[in-house]
């Protein structure tokens, strides 16, 4: 290979691309939205209590209201009593006033307790809720099982703290910040790539290309180096716009870049296979986007892999991008260097396969 006519193709590469401003906005812009979205809407994500709204049929008796204190301290919810108005239920109530948990002490509550009769507590949430739902239940969970426990006499032994993985001061935003990166190592260099293999083939660009003295591989290799170029630049920004906006704890380091160096050779080839594979610019774009959209959300790019069921935890670790996203998580956040390691040798043994098959399916002219 030629590296004079490979800096020369990617200097008339990058023009093309920089007058492009949906390319621009996809790798650049569209992340940075998802940062300030994603970061205000769960910055406070640990710190804040759940609304917890409670119907308190028992009158404010003593243990009433002991056991709605208790609720409180957990720190998990914030109790809030509320009145039903007259001929509406409690599940209603709450779904007219779109909260998300609620709870019916039942009246008797406080005898039921000193005679020790079972007493069941209607706790109410709403499945699009399912973050606060579960909080929810937990917390009365533990309050029930603390009120058990003095009932039958006995004395706490067990009993844990909560901490965050990787440090104490990480939070959200810190753990955002790897999987968006991963997300814009993906999309630019797919949605680019399969645009460019299928149009370009239908407009005959790629045969005027064979007239001159640039080679295949030239042309793929000016293109990767672009696409890494990018992915270092838009990993740069969001890690200043994570630090700037949200005081994220997150920074460069040296294990980000074996993955925005592997990470975009492996998404150039494969969106340069689905787009020679494919017959019209049409169809190229439905085949990137079955590709795109089930790695884009099953990787653990917006949210962690573990709390996927099973079957879509074995989907996930399928797709090349959960190991992208997964070594940058390890190299950034865990220092884990070990873990890194692994998913590189991944994410480097699926790129070289893809690029030595991109090579052979790529074609100047139509076969």
């Amino acid at each position: 290979m030629n590296p004079t006519r490979i800096r020369a193709y990617f200097i008339a590469f990058a023009k093309g691309y920089l007058r492009n401003p949906i390319g621009l906005f996809f790798t650049l812009v569209f992340p940075i939205i998802l940062i300030l979205i994603f970061g205000a809407v769960f910055s406070n994500t640990g710190s804040s209590a759940v609304a917890l709204y409670v119907e308190n049929l028992d009158h404010g008796s003593a243990a009433s209201v002991a056991f709605l204190s208790a609720l409180n301290s957990t720190g998990a919810v914030q109790v809030d009593v509320v009145s039903v108005p007259a001929g509406s239920s409690f599940p209603s109530y709450l779904g007219t006033q779109g909260y998300s948990a609620g709870l019916i002490i039942p009246a008797g509550f406080e005898a039921d307790l000193a005679n020790k009769t079972p007493v069941d507590i209607p706790v109410y949430t709403n499945p699009s809720a399912a973050s606060q739902a579960g909080i929810a239940l937990g917390a009365v969970a533990g309050v029930e099982s603390a009120f058990n426990l003095k009932l039958a006499g006995g004395s706490t032994v067990l009993s844990s703290t909560q901490y965050n993985v990787g440090s104490q001061i990480f939070t959200y935003i810190d753990y955002l910040i790897p999987g968006l990166i991963g997300f814009s190592i993906l999309t630019s260099p797919m949605f680019s790539m399969v645009n460019i293999s299928s149009t370009w083939k239908r407009d005959k660009l790629f045969r005027q290309l064979s007239l001159t003295p640039l080679t295949r591989s030239e042309w793929l290799t000016a293109a990767m180096v672009w696409y890494v170029l990018l992915a270092i630049l838009a990993a740069f920004v969001m890690i200043f716009v994570g630090r700037s906006v949200f005081g994220a704890h997150v920074s460069v380091v040296a294990w980000m870049f074996p993955f925005l160096v592997a990470g975009p050779v492996l998404f150039v080839s494969l969106g340069l296979v689905a787009g020679s594979v494919s017959r019209t610019p049409e169809t190229a774009a439905v085949v990137g986007n079955v590709i795109l959209f089930p790695m884009m959300f099953l990787s653990g790019t917006f949210f962690p892999v573990s709390s996927f069921p099973p079957y879509l935890q074995t989907v996930a670790h399928v797709l090349p991008l959960y190991y992208v996203i997964d070594g940058l998580n390890a190299g950034i956040l865990f220092n884990n260097t070990a873990g890194a390691l692994r998913d590189l040798l991944v994410v480097v043994g699926v790129a070289v396969v893809l690029f030595v098959l991109a090579v052979r399916v790529f074609s100047w002219r139509e076969r």
